[in-house]
């Protein structure tokens, strides 16, 4: 899956001889021939977005999961409100994709070697993680929108022009809170297989505690707590640029608990990370 890229990126070493003539010698200079970093990192993304295709199926799931959600809280849209089922949706989908998307995809390329390869090419080791998370951005751009249509076609719920695109950004902060929290997982854990087991439990424990906690079921001291999690400050900031006009001083305080978390957890992550598994 990863041979073309490693072959656009290893050491082109091609020979260019050239004869200069001194009486009957020849010399003959070697050139080798370096590719740029642009193109190796193109190269890479060509891999990456061909590997994400080939498991689209893992992709339709991202987006089938919190539209599903979608679809069944339509009656509870009059009592909540538009912005509190599509934030709701939106969180689901970035905790998808960064707990059970990236990281466990980094966890598979470990163990098969897949970076040990890369990383015997000339690019900067950042490129490798680099074109990882622009296809992970890519993701959380097609949730993001896909639930933005679902709601607008079938729950009738549409948002102001400044509404969507402050959305899209804090959705991408959202997303880096969860990139950053898979990476930490990863650098936490070695084993591929305990790695999918991970994420999973912690998925599974955002999710249900997250969207119950947060609708009062399990007791109003631990929505407090909720909504101070992770969970609950990236629905905070999404719910609150749907509606510019009622953000708050709470949703900035969430948005920097948010951007402190993702700090937190990707400087662990980046730290504890090995690109192998011994």
């Amino acid at each position: 899956m990863y041979s073309l890229a490693l072959q656009d990126v290893l050491y082109e070493h091609k020979l260019h001889p050239t004869l200069s003539m001194s009486g009957e010698e020849k010399k003959i200079k070697m050139q080798t021939v370096i590719p740029k970093t642009s193109a190796a990192l193109t190269s890479l993304l060509r891999a990456d977005f061909t590997t994400q295709w080939r498991n689209r199926r893992s992709v339709v799931l991202l987006l089938l999961v919190p539209v599903i959600i979608l679809i069944s809280w339509k009656g509870l849209i009059a009592k909540m409100g538009g912005a509190f089922a599509l934030s709701t949706c939106i969180t689901i989908g970035l905790t998808a994709i960064g707990l059970m998307g990236y990281s466990n995809a980094i966890a598979r390329d470990r163990d098969k070697g897949v970076f040990q390869r890369l990383r015997v090419t000339p690019v900067p080791t950042w490129s490798i993680m680099v074109s990882r998370l622009i296809v992970q951005l890519v993701l959380i751009l097609l949730v993001t929108t896909f639930v933005f249509i679902v709601g607008s076609e079938y729950d009738e719920v549409t948002l102001s022009p400044a509404g969507y695109t402050l959305t899209f950004v804090t959705a991408f902060v959202g997303g880096a809170l969860y990139l950053g929290l898979g990476q930490m997982i990863v650098g936490l854990v070695k084993n591929a297989e305990t790695v999918n087991s991970t994420t999973r439990l912690v998925y599974f424990v955002f999710i249900m505690v997250g969207m119950f906690g947060d609708l009062g079921v399990l007791g109003e001291e631990l929505k407090k707590i909720i909504h101070w999690s992770p969970y609950g400050t990236v629905k905070a900031i999404l719910a609150g640029s749907m509606q510019p006009s009622n953000w708050s001083s709470q949703t900035s305080l969430a948005l920097l608990a948010t951007i402190a978390y993702a700090v937190a957890f990707s400087y662990l992550g980046i730290k504890k990370f090995r690109w192998n598994t011994q």
